[in-house]
């Protein structure tokens, strides 16, 4: 097992994503801190680990504070002697247009996303610097972060800084050997059972089936096990040679996204007032304009909603 006496941290894992993170991240040899702010799930998941012979304890506390931060931190190396792995998975959503979202909407995404991995994973990091450790951290982004989505303003800037967090911590953490990543997810979760677009792959795995091939293959969609893998692959030794990226992962698909990087670049001898825009800048911006929002294929007709099965 590639991770075979390593101690993980992994927020938000009382179900769903985080808790396919988790159980991978177990069955590969690591022991494993969840953290919920549900007892039950919490509980729950850390059965689900140790009934299959592995070892997990928990953390009940919401994310986004120095103290929980540094409560994490603390429970692995009392509970299982140190630290090695962190992954950020924790979060919330409270999707409106930007004129019907409030400042606690905004304030409460922002908190747990953006301020969560922060305080998290300067905890991890204070650890690993200190003690020697060359650790691995894994944050989590969203296709969100990379190119909006309608209705989730708050959300999308969780996510983008998260992934220019990744980056920075890079070229901070590199000297240390610690390694740090942003993944983007495509995956089942309870927000995307209420999306008709996914219905059809969502009853399937709903079924205990394999979705349809049109989700796995053309969106890289799939089951939350499906992501689990490569969070294992970017906490163990193999991939030391691989941080401050941020690559997606879903169903049959695996991505790498590209750092921003200017597609036009033209220069103007005394700058580019107001007339010299109009004469020429306005049809250099017109022909490079990028385009917003996921692009979502059309869906064959068998798998749209009202011909669900």
């Amino acid at each position: 097992m590639s991770l075979n006496g390593k101690v993980a941290i992994v927020t938000g894992s009382g179900a769903g994503l985080g808790l396919a993170y988790a159980q991978e991240l177990a069955r590969q040899g690591a022991a494993v801190i969840i953290n919920d702010v549900s007892q039950e799930a919490a509980g729950s998941a850390v059965a689900s680990i140790t009934e299959a012979g592995g070892r997990a304890s928990a953390v009940v506390a919401p994310v986004g504070s120095s103290e929980t931060a540094d409560l994490l931190v603390k429970t692995a190396v009392d509970t299982f002697g140190g630290l090695d792995i962190l992954v950020t998975n924790a979060g919330i959503l409270r999707d409106k247009s930007l004129l019907k979202m409030t400042d606690e909407d905004f304030d409460l995404v922002i908190n747990v996303h953006l301020k969560g991995t922060f305080t998290c994973v300067r905890s991890a990091y204070a650890y690993f610097k200190e003690n020697g450790v060359a650790g691995r951290i894994v944050t989590i982004g969203s296709p969100t972060g990379q190119r909006g989505n309608f209705g989730q303003t708050n959300y999308a800037a969780a996510k983008a800084g998260i992934v220019g967090m990744v980056r920075t911590w890079a070229m901070e953490m590199k000297k240390a050997g610690v390694c740090v990543n942003a993944v983007i997810p495509v995956a089942a979760t309870a927000m995307t059972k209420t999306v008709p677009f996914f219905q059809a792959a969502v009853e399937a795995d709903e079924r205990g089936e394999a979705m349809p091939e049109f989700f796995r293959k053309e969106l890289g969609f799939g089951p939350a096990q499906d992501v689990a893998g490569l969070i294992a692959f970017l906490s163990s030794e193999e991939a030391a040679g691989v941080t401050g990226q941020a690559i997606g992962v879903g169903g049959d698909r695996l991505q790498v996204w590209s750092h921003p990087e200017a597609v036009a670049t033209e220069f103007q001898d005394g700058g580019w007032d107001y007339a010299t825009m109009l004469a020429e800048g306005k049809a250099i911006l017109e022909a490079n304009l990028q385009s917003v929002g996921e692009r979502m294929p059309e869906l064959p007709a068998e798998l749209r909603p009202e011909n669900a099965k």
